[in-house]
């Protein structure tokens, strides 16, 4: 089965106006507000599409945010049966602080076919396409990046790696540091991390660290696109994780997903710039028009491109 290609303009439509319903409260200190504008243009987006949606990634609490929540049914009830995941504004701090990386993000596949993640932390690790058994979470560090040195015959010290700026993450950044490895450190925006693998002009080679769980299987989506390596790992470190855990199904606690089982058959992935990143434009309002830029990719037809679009603001 494939996901008919007119859904492409209707995922562009809904992360670009959740992004400009967002904008308008860029700098303005208030990160909820912020993701509130975002969840509400999202939901009354997807509530006009010919589909039965449910979302299986929702908003986290992890964010302490409002939510587009699992399980709620989205769409007009006609048509095809999605899985949704979304982070309607990934990068809060980046939006309420006027900081660039803030984007909103949707990914929808067939029914089934996207990971129902748990809401806790993931242990994760993301490179370009790379031969089968290369890179493993498993491995040291010291490994992972010799490996991947050799496999792309760089040496160690041209490789850059792109971790989050967490205390959580010292051990990693200390080891890549005595690697002599180029360290890209983001503050906060974990699918973006994800996606600086999927393209060399990013220049970075691997993506890893600890990050939300949901956001892992969002950035699984695009990755798979591009045929990039992804490997995660939950992280259940307490009775309420391992209970929740257990309640959708999860029964090996310890369990590496390799990027199939993440996501599974054809998919649809749109991330829409809100705050200028390396990656996208942010929104860009000219009186009763708005500017977007959008990375798209649908596996199926294998498009993965940025898509600007320029649109009125009141339809």
């Amino acid at each position: 089965m494939t996901i008919d290609t007119k859904y492409i303009n209707h995922l562009i439509n809904v992360s670009s106006k959740a992004a400009l319903a967002s904008s308008y409260l860029i700098g303005k200190k208030d990160k909820i507000a912020a993701d509130q504008a975002a969840v509400d243009s999202m939901r009354t987006e997807l509530n006009k599409i010919d589909m039965n949606g449910q979302v299986v990634i929702g908003e986290g609490s992890l964010d302490e945010a409002p939510m587009l929540y699992t399980g709620e049914l989205l769409g007009n009830k006609k048509g095809p049966s999605f899985d949704i995941a979304v982070d309607p504004l990934e990068g809060t701090n980046f939006a309420a602080n006027n900081l660039p990386g803030a984007i909103s993000v949707i990914a929808i596949s067939e029914k089934g076919n996207l990971f129902n993640a748990p809401e806790t932390y993931m242990d994760k690790i993301a490179t370009g396409k790379i031969e089968k058994g290369l890179i493993d979470l498993d491995n040291s560090i010291k490994k992972n990046i010799t490996n991947l040195a050799d496999y792309m015959n760089k040496d160690i010290s041209s490789i850059t790696a792109c971790v989050m700026d967490r205390p959580r993450h010292k051990k990693i950044i200390d080891e890549l540091k005595e690697l002599n490895v180029k360290i890209k450190l983001i503050t906060d925006g974990d699918v973006l991390g994800a996606l600086y693998v999927s393209n060399p002009k990013y220049h970075v080679d691997i993506f890893l660290g600890i990050g939300g769980g949901p956001e892992g299987v969002l950035a699984a989506a695009a990755l798979d696109t591009y045929d990039c390596y992804f490997q995660g790992r939950f992280i259940f470190d307490n009775e309420k994780d391992i209970n929740e855990a257990k309640l959708l199904g999860i029964t090996d606690l310890n369990k590496k997903y390799e990027l199939k089982e993440i996501v599974k058959g054809d998919s649809i992935f749109c991330a829409t710039g809100i705050t200028t990143s390396d990656v996208l434009s942010g929104i860009h309002v000219d009186g009763n028009n708005y500017t977007s830029e959008t990375l798209v990719t649908h596996k199926n037809s294998n498009l993965k491109e940025i898509i600007k679009r320029t649109d009125p603001i009141k339809e």
